[in-house]
Order: C-alpha cells, then sequence, then structure tokens
C-alpha cells in the first residue's frame, strides 16, 4: 500500500506506484478501494486546481467544523512546499508544523485530515496544484492563521523579500488566537 504515516496522527503521505518505460509513465493518482483497505473511507466530492508563480504563499486555511475538509494534494507541474498544522486540540503534535516537498517529478501526495491548517509555497519557477476535498467550499465557516507565526517556525523556503502573499492571508490571527473548534479523538 502505497500510504505512508508521518509522525503526525492522521496526517500520511501517499506515494503512488509507477510504471515508465521509454514512452513515459502511468500511474494512478487515486484509487477508492486502496485508500479503503488502509482504512480511510473518504468520499471526494470536489476537485481544485490552482497555478501560482514562485514566491507565492497560499495558507494557512481550513474551514471550521461542520464544513471542515479532508484533502488530498497533489502537484501537477513544479515544485511546492507543501504545510500542515495540527490544530486540533489535545493532539499530541497539536500546534505543529509538517513540511513535505511535493512535486511533480516526485508525484508524492499529501493527505491532510479535518483538523489541519493547510497552505503552501511555490518553489519553482511556476507550479500547478491540485488536490480533493471531502467538503463543499463553505465560505461562512473558512479560518486561517498567520502563515508567518513565529510559534510555528514554518521554513517556507522562499527569501522574505520574494514572497507574494494576498492580502486576505496577511491578515489572519496567530495559532493561539484563530478560530478553532476542533478536537483530537484518540
Amino acid at each position: 500500500m502505497p500510504l505512508i504515516k508521518t509522525s503526525f496522527p492522521d496526517l500520511m503521505i501517499f506515494e503512488p506506484k509507477i510504471w515508465e518505460d521509454s514512452r513515459g509513465y502511468f500511474y494512478e493518482s487515486y484509487n477508492r478501494n486502496d485508500f479503503k483497505v488502509a482504512g480511510i473511507d473518504i468520499n471526494f466530492v470536489q476537485d481544485n486546481q490552482a497555478s501560482s508563480t514562485y514566491g507565492v504563499i497560499r495558507g494557512l486555511h481550513y474551514q471550521l467544523d461542520p464544513f471542515a475538509q479532508t484533502k488530498l494534494i497533489r502537484v501537477l507541474s513544479g515544485s511546492i512546499m507543501d504545510v500542515a498544522v495540527d490544530i486540533r486540540k489535545g493532539s499530541p503534535t497539536y500546534g505543529k508544523a509538517y513540511s513535505i516537498e511535493l512535486s511533480s517529478d516526485n508525484k508524492k501526495q499529501l493527505l491532510v485530515p479535518k483538523g489541519f491548517a493547510h497552505g503552501y509555497s511555490v518553489i519553482s519557477e511556476t507550479a500547478e496544484v491540485f488536490y480533493k476535498c471531502d467538503e463543499f467550499y463553505n465560505k461562512e465557516s473558512e479560518a486561517g492563521i498567520a502563515y508567518d507565526d513565529p510559534s510555528l517556525n514554518i521554513d517556507w523556503q522562499v527569501p522574505l523579500d520574494k514572497r507574494i502573499i494576498s492580502e486576505k492571508d496577511k491578515i489572519h490571527p496567530g495559532l493561539y488566537e484563530c478560530k478553532n473548534n476542533f478536537r483530537y479523538v484518540d
């Protein structure tokens, strides 16, 4: 099974098997049965895609319960530094950030469960990011955490003078001031 557990409860890396030959490559980017065998039964209902240039930082975003989303993130072209922050109160990794490089070359995907804030920075010239969600977007439940919250100590791998951040993402509160209705259940 190509699902790899991280040190964060429920946060997983999906590393698909890739068949390559002189013609190119083939792989299954998602197979619901494989996830079910691993004990993950998710009904994805929405796909999103974003294109960005070097230095763009998107995040850290999430939706509050009951509209919280599990996301499966992958990169179609380029490279990103993908970040998930555990905001489930009572979790052994509460308030900690997990980072992984996702790229069109390594074809890894990150499964970000409900109760995590998510964001990424573009570390290649451009990047196209695609992600599946198990809940529909709900504007009234959207929330965020400051991408530069010092308590998270996230290395976005983009120099300060090259960062491109939306006005909306510049005003998110820090981790300890953010809206949060998540609890960790062991």
